[in-house]
Formats: C-alpha cells, structure tokens, sequence
C-alpha cells in the first residue's frame, strides 16, 4: 500500500480482505494469509463470480470457515453461511434450507494433506476437490433445483437481486460514504438508495466487472458531491499508508519498516487478522479517545518531520510562492493536504497561529530557510489534528 504504482488495485484488494474477512488468528499461517492477499490482488479488478469461485478455492479461507470438515455425510454449514450473509446476499434473502443447501454443494471442496511441518518447515496449502466426498444429490437452493455442485452455487448466487444490491451498497460504503455496520442492513436502508441501485444496474449490465463498476462510480455526480465530503472516516490502514505516501518515507525496505507494518493495528485494525468473519466495524466506530489520539500523533509525528523527501517538498512548494498573507498561508497547507475544507473556526484559529509567528518569508540564509520550515511543518501538523482531516 505504501509503495505500490497501482494504488485503486491495493485499495481494491483491502476492500476485499476486508469484505471477505479471514483472520490469521485462526489460520496461524501468515504464508497463506498472504498467497489470499495475492488472490485479492490478483482477481480484485476483475469479475466477482470468478472473484467468489477463487475464494471458495482459497485455502486459508477453506480453513478459515471449515469447508474442510465438510463432508458428503456431515456437511459442514460456516462456510455456507458465510457465503449467503455476509459475502454476497446478506441477511434476509435465504432460508435455512438454502444455506444447507449451498453446504451440501461445497462438500468434496477441500484441502490437499501436506508433508508434517518437522524437520523441513511448513509447506503450503493446497485446494483439493475430492468427488467422492461431494454430495451429487439433487438439492433445492433459491428456487432452482438441480445436482447443484459449488460453481452451480455461485452462478446462482451472481444473479440475483440481493447479491447486486450487496456488493453495490459495500461499494459506495467503502468508497463514496459510510454506511451503517453490515448486520443492520437488513433494517436501516441505505443511506442514498439511488446511487446503490446505479451501482447495483452497472454492475450487472457489465456481467458483474468490478472495473466498469468503479468506473460509473467514480464518474457519477454522487461520488463528486459536495454533500459527501468528510462523510467518511479513513479506516487504519488508509491513514498509515496515506500518511507514509506523502511524507515519502520508506521507498524502498530499510529498518523501522516493522513498527510501521504494526501501526494500523495499534490504531484498531491489525491486517490479515480481523476480529472476526464480520471483519471490523468501520466509519465512525474506528474512533474512539484512545485510536484518535492514536492517529493525530501518528500522522503529526511524520509532518513535523522536515527531512523527509514529501515534507521537504511541501516546503519547497510553499517556499517557490514567496510572501503570503496568513490567511493565503492556511489555505495553501489546506489544499496540499487535500483540498481539505475547515469550519470556519478552525480556519481562523490556525490564521491566528500564524500571524502570532509574523511575517511569512522563506529568506535565503539557512537559518531562514530552517526556521520557514519549521513553520509550515507546525501548520501540517495543526491541520493533521483536525476533525475534518481525520475524517476525510
């Protein structure tokens, strides 16, 4: 996230890890937590009904929900379930039988027996699909029945309302404006039901390509209105990762990486390791007295930081403008930041710092140079501490 040249595709694959929750807490497998990652990196753009069929696939999560205890004569329903709730349906759309059903399909989908751990080290996982082991019944699942196997599951389950409206409202939620926690869906309503049914018609009219999705969301006028700003609070990792992004810290691996990686956990969401198949509570509830001040000294600590090459160069920038009036001052620390748009009161309060240190004048001794750095890093930092930033 920090490095990478491709920033939609690793937001997209943080999208899905966080949608399709699997927590190393169980796996105790770092390895195959990033081998999943990778799916989501690799499928993320691409289609959701093959992106379903990978996962179903993927080791960590055939672990993760016990499809690997799922047998013809005892299925297994977590994974079933899952699938229904919380990874393409939600509450409300299915019955019971249908999630035996789904369960029954994905009997036989497991994983290989690998070589003990001892003496050479952990090997990795392996999907299996055992014939003899899947239940080939006819089974009765939405309304259709058939000797439905997994893929058969899955190919139902990509058209039907529900799964459109899902993914749709889990889109504008996690790019557009936060929405309320994924349980209560199914008795608040979305927020903007308008956009979440454009979403939902592109999505199916593209046969459910996540890019032409994301491409009508980001050319639509509910994307870009002005009524929806800071009408999101930047999950952890975002915050992390943004902030190392324009200081223009870590380029490349060196030490103190480790305390970095560990960050977005300390502030309440430790990657690869969600607290539950749920995933995290988003919006609002990433803050709370401790996670915020978390947060702001995180974020301060590398703007008050001026030899660091996206500092220095914020510098540089404000610097190449010559003299500016306080008021010209904050706004153009505002807009580097990000256009960032602050009550009024807190607007003139961060006017007021900067008169009270005079004349705003980058000189040409290095004393001079310093000390204007010095200032505009005060001012980042100010401005890193506010609502509006923090949640925007």
């Amino acid at each position: 996230m920090m490095t990478t040249p491709r920033p939609l595709e690793e937001k997209m694959t943080l999208f899905w890890h966080m949608v399709f929750a699997t927590g190393n807490s169980k796996i105790d497998n770092p390895t195959e937590m990033v081998r999943q990652v990778a799916m989501f990196r690799a499928n993320g753009l691409g289609n959701y009904r093959d992106l379903l069929v990978h996962l179903a696939k993927d080791p960590a999560m055939i672990y993760w929900l016990d499809n690997n205890e799922s047998h013809k004569d005892a299925p297994n329903e977590n994974w079933g379930r899952e699938l229904l709730e919380l990874f393409s349906m939600g509450q409300g759309n299915y019955s019971e039988d249908d999630v035996k059903m789904a369960s029954r399909a994905f009997t036989g989908w497991t994983i290989k027996p690998k070589i003990p751990r001892l003496p050479y080290g952990r090997h990795l996982w392996q999907f299996e699909y055992k014939a003899e082991d899947h239940d080939d019944s006819e089974k009765s699942f939405l309304g259709r029945t058939g000797r439905f196997n997994g893929e058969d599951i899955i190919n139902i389950v990509v058209e039907e309302t529900a799964t459109h409206n899902f993914v749709a409202r889990h889109l504008y939620n996690f790019f557009v404006a936060d929405e309320v926690q994924v349980p209560s869906w199914k008795d608040v309503p979305a927020q903007n039901p308008d956009a979440v049914e454009a979403i939902a018609k592109v999505f199916v009219e593209s046969g459910f390509e996540m890019k032409d999705t994301l491409r009508f969301i980001f050319n639509s006028d509910f994307f870009k209105d002005e009524s929806i700003r800071f009408a999101k609070v930047k999950n952890p990792a975002e915050v992390v990762a943004g902030t190392i992004r324009l200081v223009g810290d870590f380029g490349v691996p060196r030490p103190g990486l480790l305390p970095i990686s560990q960050e977005s956990g300390f502030q309440g969401q430790e990657i690869i390791n969600p607290p539950s198949v749920e995933g995290w509570h988003t919006g609002q509830e990433w803050i709370d007295s401790g996670s915020l001040l978390r947060r702001i000294n995180f974020v301060a600590d590398r703007l008050g930081d001026t030899s660091l090459p996206g500092v220095q160069s914020i510098i540089d920038e404000l610097g190449s403008r010559g003299d500016m009036e306080a008021d010209d001052f904050v706004e153009s620390c505002l807009d580097i930041l990000g256009a960032l748009q602050v009550q009024d009161e807190t607007r003139q309060q961060l006017i007021e710092h900067v008169k009270a240190g005079g004349t705003i004048h980058r000189g040409s001794s290095e004393a001079d140079i310093q000390a204007f750095g010095q200032r505009v890093a005060e001012v980042l930092q100010l401005i890193a501490s506010t609502r509006e930033f923090q949640f925007g």
